[in-house]
């Protein structure tokens, strides 16, 4: 026989949970706990005919050996079960310790009975309106009506569900808030009076204690409501001595409070908005000690403005002309800019877009901004909390607050970044769980060889002297993520790169190439460098250079022209970038190394594998960003989300104005990925190939050859013949040749290809045909004149091309063995017979080696013979 159990004071999930159990298990006993809290009783009470329960008061002693618990994961005593019953547990408590040979269904959703609810749905069954209702409130209390942060998605489908099946809500309103009792009341003005305030990392805590009536005989759960309701904290701990037990009642109104950690370390239960213990054999003063020393624990200290602002803003003096604010708004974009006093450095307004444009159409366009500006001294410090900047953007009107230094750093008013509500929204209503905050600190000391990591180090540190935020930026931070070892070290430089550069050389050593136009600067590390770093350097240097950027923004005046660059704040720099997943940056300086920047969701689409363009104009800016969009996408095996290819499909026309070498530097970036097969189809797909070419097309001939090219780069045949820039070259030329010539020109003069590369395609072409045009029973002699002229790099792409065994023979054994072979006589042979250098000359060696490679002649002393005879025909 089963039994149906739930936990003790059960609420209405747990109640709700052992009726939906029983109705998906009819022949299972669903057996009320011993205590519930009082809004059950009065339900059960009012709808006890309705309802399937047994009391324990009706419980009589039968052999229970199998028991399915609802809710909860401690299996109570009750009189009839086997010493050891099978079990299986339903919930939605995810922090437990699984017990050997138990059975767990346990998902994070709000309530265990959506988990009910979601079965009761497949399985058709029909409900009445009690059930309905009771399992709707079940849902409701362990969610907050829905709006605790643990709600998922699945309790609204649920209780769209139960209301979509009668579920009556004036009755589940009714006991959700019930009156306190004479006796609540009284309990609860002790715990008003006696609460205590904790600020634990900038949240408000409320303890608050009383010793209940020896005939104390109500619920307590109610009045930790109403007291929450009165007190507001972020969190409230009651607790209530009852005879000889503490019992502690916890809510939370912040996802930074988990209230669920400090009831666990009490030996109870619950999850991070709603738990509770009962803790045998101490007192209320013990019980608050306990709590005071785990709190800090479940406490995730509050976000400050430092994770949200962006280093470096651009100011405006007063006295600018609105005309001039507006040009400056076109040109970087920006919602607003502090107005500082050029004499006392001082904020003393913001300008808004809004602003400038509501001017502009007013014809103001000659005002200084003092006229149209916000007034005022609005600012906040990189320490203040995230709602201490929400309380001054909500009073203030400020969308965007220049965030000045801390202490008397601050002193000269100069604001050193500036935090916006587009920073604030995206923190606070980000869609979908936040991402765990990974180990970058970790990820990189392990991704690292250990000499590298001692450079990273100092050169962070070197930074941290400067006051210069230094960073790793997009694709190593992307490969560190995904599990790869970085390739390069290059570092953005928030403030002056080749300051930075010149500080590393005067301290350790090495050169430095700097480009001030650029802000860019080279560092080189010779030998002495690394023996200045590491006291025992690697024989040879594992780096040899690093390059420094410094952050920088871009404006595009036109569609696909090259960018405008300005040096900006990190930020900035990230916001300029292509994808999500090339937003993510790395701190390494001082303090701060291993501090992940993600202001545009890129850790998000990284586990999701989506390649997300960052901005809705972006392939118009910059169509380029097609094709990386595409290389991107294979590389990693991820795939571009809906939008992101929409935009690509509207963008395609731009390439036309784009240069072909910018072009061209794009395939010859996909032809450097480890397979570019799928990277070619995906632009045929994608239609990106027709918009460069009408005939320019990808086909199954073409895969194949890309297949069978693969191999070849290994084989130890053919590796000989392979140069620095080879794959790129091959992979291109068996794209191109296999096309019709007029179109093959047409290609390569839209991709500016360089001449000698053109010249290695037409001979491509030149030698598959050669080739294809021979016999199958081509003697060595011809085989070898047909090939002779092309260069081996040309051979590869022919090699790639065949897919006839016969013809693959014959290249190959060219390759392999008719290459290499010689004739003894030489043109110097030829001179000693008083034979003249002429067209005779090329014609008896070509027919000497002609039958050196049919096997007419065998040595030089057949040659001589053969050499003999024609001299005579000749004559």
């Amino acid at each position: 026989m089963q039994l149906i159990m739930t936990h003790e004071n059960a609420d209405f999930d747990a109640i709700a949970s052992l009726l939906a159990a029983h109705r998906l298990y009819p022949q299972a006993i669903p057996l009320l706990p011993r205590r519930v809290n009082r809004n059950v009783e009065q339900f059960l009470t009012l709808y006890w005919d309705a309802l399937p329960f047994v009391r324990p008061s009706d419980w009589h002693k039968r052999k229970i050996s199998e028991v399915l618990l609802v809710d909860t994961h401690a299996l109570n005593s009750v009189r009839g079960v086997v010493k050891r019953p099978s079990v299986h547990v339903i919930d939605h408590h995810t922090d437990y310790q699984p017990q050997a040979r138990w059975h767990y269904q346990v998902e994070a959703v709000g309530a265990t009975v959506t988990l009910l609810v979601e079965r009761l749905q497949s399985a058709g069954l029909a409900l009445s309106a009690e059930e309905t209702t009771l399992l709707l409130l079940g849902i409701y209390e362990d969610t907050g009506a829905l709006t605790y942060d643990t709600t998922t998605p699945r309790d609204l489908l649920a209780a769209a569900w139960l209301l979509g099946q009668g579920a009556v809500l004036a009755v589940a309103r009714r006991f959700l808030n019930l009156p306190l009792t004479e006796k609540q009341f009284a309990l609860y003005d002790q715990l008003f009076t006696a609460v205590t305030w904790h600020d634990v990392y900038g949240q408000s805590v409320a303890i608050t204690a009383a010793t209940a009536p020896d005939d104390f005989d109500e619920e307590i759960s109610g009045i930790a409501h109403r007291l929450r309701e009165s007190l507001t904290p972020a969190a409230l701990f009651m607790l209530v001595q009852l005879q000889r037990d503490v019992q502690v009642v916890a809510r939370s109104a912040s996802d930074k409070v988990d209230v669920g950690v400090v009831a666990k370390a009490l030996g109870g239960g619950g999850h991070s908005r709603a738990a509770a213990a009962h803790v045998s054999g101490k007192s209320l003063t013990a019980v608050i000690t306990d709590i005071l020393h785990v709190l800090p624990q479940a406490v995730a200290p509050l976000a400050q403005v430092a994770e949200l602002m962006s280093f470096g803003v651009q100011t405006l003096p007063p006295s600018v002309t609105v005309a001039e604010a507006a040009e400056v708004i076109r040109r970087f974009g920006y919602e607003g800019y502090p107005v500082l006093d050029p004499e006392s450095k001082q904020v003393v307004g913001l300008l808004t877009r809004r602003a400038v444009d509501r001017a502009l159409s007013h014809n103001m366009s000659n005002l200084p901004i003092s006229r149209i500006m916000k007034t005022g001294n609005i600012t906040v410090r990189p320490s203040d909390s995230i709602d201490h900047l929400q309380k001054v953007m909500l009073s203030e009107g400020w969308g965007q607050i220049p965030v000045l230094a801390e202490g008397d750093q601050a002193a000269n008013g100069v604001p050193i970044g500036i935090v916006t509500r587009t920073d604030l929204l995206n923190y606070l209503f980000k869609p979908g769980p936040r991402p765990a905050e990974p180990d970058m600190r970790q990820m990189l000391m392990e991704k690292l060889p250990p000499p590298l990591w001692a450079l990273v180090q100092a050169v962070g540190e070197v930074a941290a002297e400067l006051g210069q935020p230094l960073y790793f930026v997009g694709g190593i931070v992307r490969d560190l993520l995904l599990g790869q070892s970085p390739t390069d070290l290059d570092m953005v430089v928030e403030g002056d790169a080749i300051r930075l550069a010149r500080q590393l050389q005067q301290t350790v050593g090495g050169e430095v190439h700097a480009h001030g136009r650029f802000g860019t600067a080279k560092w080189t590390l010779d030998m002495a460098v690394w023996q200045t770093l590491l006291a025992d350097p690697p024989p040879t240097p594992p780096l040899s250079s690093i390059d420094f950027v410094t952050a920088r923004t871009e404006f595009y005046r036109e569609p696909s022209a090259l960018p405008e660059v300005t040096h900006g704040s990190i930020k900035l720099d990230l916001h300029r970038r292509d994808f999500t997943i090339n937003t993510l940056a790395v701190r390494l300086d001082g303090a701060f190394l291993g501090q992940l920047l993600d202001f545009y969701g890129g850790q998000r689409d990284l586990a999701q594998g989506i390649i997300r363009v960052l901005h809705s104009l972006s392939f118009v800016d910059d169509p380029t960003r097609i094709l990386r969009a595409v290389r991107l996408e294979q590389r990693l095996g991820f795939h571009i989300e809906a939008r992101t290819a929409e935009l690509i499909a509207n963008a395609l026309p731009l390439l036309e104005r784009v240069s072909g070498s910018r072009i061209r530097h794009e395939f010859e970036l996909a032809f450097r990925e480890s397979d570019p097969a799928p990277v070619m189809h995906r632009l045929a797909e994608l239609e990106v190939l027709g918009h460069l070419h009408p005939a320019a097309t990808w086909t199954a001939a073409h895969a194949a050859a890309f297949a069978r090219l693969r191999p070849l780069l290994t084989d130890s045949l053919w590796q000989t013949f392979q140069e620095d820039e080879t794959p790129a070259f091959l992979y291109f030329a068996l794209w191109v040749t296999p096309l019709p010539e007029p179109t093959q020109s047409e290609l390569m003069e839209r991709l500016r290809v360089r001449k000698l590369t053109r010249l290695d395609v037409a001979a491509c072409f030149q030698a598959w045909a050669a080739l294809t045009h021979l016999p199958p029973d081509a003697r060595p002699s011809q085989v070898e004149k047909a090939l002779r002229p092309y260069h081996p790099r040309v051979l590869l792409v022919v090699r790639a091309l065949l897919d006839e065994a016969w013809l693959v023979a014959l290249l190959e054994q060219y390759v392999r063995e008719w290459r290499g072979i010689k004739t003894a006589v030489t043109g110097n042979d030829l001179r000693a017979l008083g034979l003249k250098p002429g067209p005779r000359f090329g014609a008896i060696l070509d027919e000497l080696l002609a039958a050196r490679l049919d096997g007419r002649v065998a040595d030089e002393a057949g040659e001589r013979a053969l050499l003999a005879e024609l001299i005579h025909v000749l004559q």
